[in-house]
This record gives C-alpha cells, structure tokens and sequence, in this order.
C-alpha cells in the first residue's frame, strides 16, 4: 500500500512539473489589446474680450422723506435693458476672473401723495463696473461680482424739479453658458444700493433712499 501511495505522488510531481513545457507547447492566443481612453478636454477657453446685449425687469424703492413727513416711499418697477462689455481671464480650468461694465436704460417712475405733497420719483438709467470671479464646468460657469454702481435720480413736487447723478455699491450673481466659442448666454441677478440723496424743492428738503433689483437676460459675443 505504501509503494502505491509513493507511485502516485510521483505521478502527481512529474504531472505538475511537465505541465508547463506542456502549455509552452500549445499554440498561444496573442493578448488582447486595449486603446488608452484619452483624458476629457477642454472644449472652451473663457480667456478674452467680450461684448453683448440685456434685457430684463427692474425692481426700484425710493425711500422718500420731507421733514417729518415719512409717507412718501414707493416702489416701482420696469423694463431694464442696455449693453455690457468686459474681459474674463482663466485663471485654471476651473476659475474664471474678470471685469465688466454695463449701462441700461430703466422705467422706474411713481408717484405718491402724503402730508399735502405730491412726490414723483424717477430714475432713468443706472450703471455698474464690476470685478467677476467664475467657477467654470467646460461650457458651463456660475459667477459672483461686484463693485461700483451709478444711476440717476430725480424727485419733482412742490412745483420744483431736482435731479442728480448717485454713487453705490453693486452686488449679484448669475450663470453663463457657452452656446459656441464665441457667443455665450447669462442670466444674472444684480443689487443696487445708492443709500440717502438729498434733494430742494423751492426750499423743502427732501431725502430719497434708492435701491435697485434687476434679473435679466444677456446674449454675448467673445472676439
């Protein structure tokens, strides 16, 4: 029994050790070959000078005053449309900075009676001169910006007309997509804030607070 036993391990060893010469002998299929799959590209560069055209709504309150007579605030609203141009510079795949300027043409304009005065309150245009910063998804960016906000502002009543050209601070937030390489499409929301303006009406002062909302659309085209 133990020579049987000793005989087939014998077997087994030899079986094991021939078994590669074996394989060696066979004919081999060759391995199959894989392409490497390329790394995602880049398909727009947000880099470079810009023009283009809004359009939208405005949201306008005039916080107004005369004296002790605080009754005269309205708020008004209106088409806002006008034009915008600006440079982006990308930074990394990823982040997008830059500046932009605008200028749109605004119908805010209400009137209010209180205390024996009759106060209409306009304002016509406003502009804005931002820094941007973007975080970019190929075709795809959403944005934050601010900076310096101008408009102008103009209160009638008393039989008396003053106007003046205001100074603020601007902020808002939007999306852009890149439709080509050269024209791209936005929507945005932009805050104005003008703080307190004094103005005289044949002697009555008159204190206005004006703030502005806008949402609006803009069409681009990148040179």
């Amino acid at each position: 029994m133990k020579r049987l036993a000793l005989a087939g391990m014998a077997l087994t060893a030899a079986t094991v050790a021939s078994a590669p010469v074996l394989a060696a002998d066979l004919p081999q299929s060759p391995a199959p070959a894989y392409e490497a799959v390329p790394a995602p590209q880049q398909s727009i560069d947000w880099t470079g000078l810009y023009v283009g055209g809004n359009l939208g709504w405005a949201f306008g309150q005039f916080d107004n005053k005369a004296g002790n007579n605080t009754g005269l605030g309205v708020d008004a609203n209106g088409i806002a449309g006008g034009l915008y141009t600006g440079y982006n510079f990308q930074v990394t795949p990823n982040i997008v900075v830059g500046a932009e300027a605008d200028f749109s043409l605004t119908d805010l304009e209400k009137s209010k009676s209180n205390g024996g005065l009759t106060l209409r309150s306009k304002s016509d245009w406003n502009s804005n001169f931002r820094g941007r910063v973007g975080y970019a998804f190929d075709r795809y960016m959403v944005y934050g910006a601010g900076g310096l906000a101008i408009a102008d502002l103009e209160v009638s009543g008393n039989g008396d007309t003053d106007s003046k050209t205001a100074l603020g601070w601007t902020l808002g937030a939007g999306g852009e997509a890149a439709i080509t390489n050269n024209i791209s499409a936005k929507l945005e929301y932009v805050y104005q804030d003008f703080g307190e303006q004094d103005f005289n009406l044949n002697g009555t002062g008159v204190s206005s607070d004006f703030n502005n909302s806008q949402v609006r659309m803009g069409i681009g085209y990148k040179f």
